[in-house]
């Protein structure tokens, strides 16, 4: 995360003591002519009184050459979210673009109104958001129309956001998934769900159309947290009920979970219980048994945000996108159900 000192100005202190708005000493920073001498000269002397150095991310922002990108993020070690932010700084040091990362705390209206004044501030340079989840979706609602932002978001978008939005289509590769084990001789598909800025997210959208496309009734979704315990119970409950054969988990962490689960019930993977995860976590094709996933270029998606954003910046056409559809990656953790005629 990024932090400014606290011993440091920032251009919101210098606006502040000079009693103008911060883009008003932007401008005085970048020697625009929209700005008449007086104020010019009172913004110069809070400058030199308050001892303020603007950064070159600032000076390019104000001329409209933006030369740093900062993301907001909620979380930089779940996996969907670390590749994203990967793709976005890996694409961003190709163009010169110099990254900052901005972790935004939860959904909390305070911390997300912190993480909307900071990257407001002409120093974070053009932005990116990763709106997987409500703490994220927050802040992009809440961005001054201003802001120069593209963002990474649910299969979808958000459909309250006038926004630039890219995402991977996670609910046609769910509806896949749960084919899948259809196909294989599963009378259903059970769900354990992780968080979804919606309530209802595109995985677990792609898991209901498939089975109602097929007429079969649709289970109660189980309900996970981020974290693998909550998964761990959740493997629990579904462990306790012997009609359970299949189970499609919301990502990779919460299938380890329920794997685990499942053994210290004494059922097997996949001779009793055939389970999918999804991401495609590195680890996936080494577990025991090998586990079948949905794969995602998380890495590519925040290479498109970024390339996206560029183009925000210099007012160009955005590029034609060339994402990947994820795709089922089947392995040793899905087989028929016992007793599959």
């Amino acid at each position: 995360m990024t932090r400014r000192s606290s011993t440091s100005p920032s251009i919101r202190d210098v606006a502040a003591a000079a009693g103008v708005s911060y883009q008003t000493v932007s401008r005085v920073l970048n020697d625009s002519p929209k700005v008449n001498a007086d104020t010019r000269r009172q913004v110069r002397e809070v400058i030199e009184r308050l001892g303020y150095r603007p950064n070159r991310a600032a000076r390019a922002l104000g001329s409209g050459r933006s030369s740093a990108v900062t993301v907001v993020i909620a979380d930089t070690t779940l996996y969907g979210y670390a590749s994203t932010l990967r793709g976005i700084e890996e694409a961003a040091r190709l163009r010169g673009l110099a990254v900052g990362v901005r972790v935004v705390e939860s959904d909390r209206p305070a911390d997300v109104r912190q993480a909307v004044e900071y990257v407001s501030d002409p120093n974070a340079g053009g932005i990116v958001v990763v709106a997987f989840d409500s703490a994220g979706a927050g802040v992009l609602r809440a961005l001054p129309p201003e802001v120069p932002s593209v963002a990474a978001t649910e299969a979808g978008g958000l459909d309250d956001v006038v926004r630039p939005m890219i995402f991977l289509d996670e609910r046609q590769a769910a509806a896949d998934a749960t084919t899948h084990l259809l196909d294989l001789g599963h009378r259903t598909v059970h769900h354990v769900a992780i968080p979804s800025e919606t309530g209802t997210s595109a995985r677990q959208a792609g898991w209901r159309s498939a089975l109602e496309a097929q007429g079969i009734p649709v289970p109660a979704v189980v309900p996970a947290g981020w974290d693998v315990r909550s998964a761990y119970l959740a493997g629990r409950e579904l462990a306790a009920d012997p009609a359970v054969t299949a189970i499609l988990c919301g990502n990779d962490d919460t299938a380890m979970a329920v794997r685990r689960a499942l053994h210290e019930a004494g059922r097997d993977v996949p001779g009793d219980v055939s389970i999918i995860g999804f991401d495609d976590v590195p680890g996936a094709a080494y577990w025991t048994p090998a586990l079948t996933t949905v794969r995602m270029d998380f890495v590519a998606l925040g290479r498109a945000c970024l390339a996206a954003l560029a183009a925000e910046l210099a007012g160009a056409p955005h590029p034609a996108l060339a994402l990947a559809a994820p795709s089922l990656v089947v392995r040793e953790s899905t087989a028929p159900p016992p007793n599959c005629s």
